[in-house]
């Protein structure tokens, strides 16, 4: 198996689940892995047991950016690995949302991803090396009723990777996006017994990621696409 080409890795909208299996993951193998999110508390245990070290950041806010990277290129050194995990939903008729409340969602889920992107770019251009990893969802490509601000969102995240992909491939940097399409297994959502592996394993989720990390640049994806063997398409 070949190994992964990166050394420093930071998770931005860092949590359990998909974010905290990846960052076990990429500390096993060996790289350095920084932990934002815009409360640091939640993510002591896990930065306890990878020894990650943890920043807090708000994703969407331009100076919480800047500032979290200047600290991860300080304490950590520049990052070659940066994955952006971060969304926010807002659930209702559209006829009821709260502007404001959209926007910030919005703001979270694919401004806040923008601002990951550009920072991370601008530390891996100068070397030809890097990748930058967009985690998406079943509406990244499926606007569902009552959850038009999320669709709004990850349609967004997505454009920004198709586009990030086309300009910074060229140069070296590995852009992908992941549509995880289905609910996520935890502790407080497991499977039925009924129907066993009826959800998305955040560690099988792990390791597409990582698999994705090692391919060569001469066959790299842009979009990986995730569901349970028994998902209804």
């Amino acid at each position: 198996m070949a190994a992964i080409p990166y050394r420093t890795a930071l998770i931005v909208g860092a949590g359990p689940g998909i974010s905290a299996s990846v960052a076990r993951a990429l500390a096993a193998e060996g790289l350095k892995v920084g932990l934002a999110a815009r409360d640091t508390a939640k993510l002591i245990p896990l930065a306890e047991q990878i020894d990650a070290a943890c920043f807090q950041a708000d994703a969407a806010d331009t100076g919480d950016v800047e500032r979290l990277f200047d600290e991860v290129d300080a304490r950590l050194g520049e990052p070659d690995l940066v994955l952006y995990n971060a969304s926010a939903r807002a659930q209702g008729p559209i006829t009821e949302l709260d502007p404001a409340i959209v926007q910030r969602a919005i703001g979270i889920t694919a401004f806040g991803g923008f601002l990951v992107t550009r920072q991370a770019a601008r530390r891996m251009l100068p070397k030809g090396h890097g990748a930058i990893l967009l985690t998406g969802a079943t509406a990244s490509v499926k606007g569902f009723a009552h959850s038009a601000a999320f669709a709004m969102g990850k349609f967004a995240l997505r454009g920004l990777a198709q586009s990030a992909a086309r300009e910074l491939w060229p140069k070296g940097i590995h852009v992908a996006h992941f549509v995880i399409d289905g609910a996520v297994r935890s502790a407080t959502r497991p499977d039925p017994a009924d129907r066993p592996d009826s959800t998305l394993d955040p560690d099988a989720i792990a390791a597409a990621y990582l698999d994705l990390l090692r391919q060569p640049r001469s066959a790299w994806a842009l979009e990986v696409e995730l569901r349970p063997w028994v998902e209804r398409f």
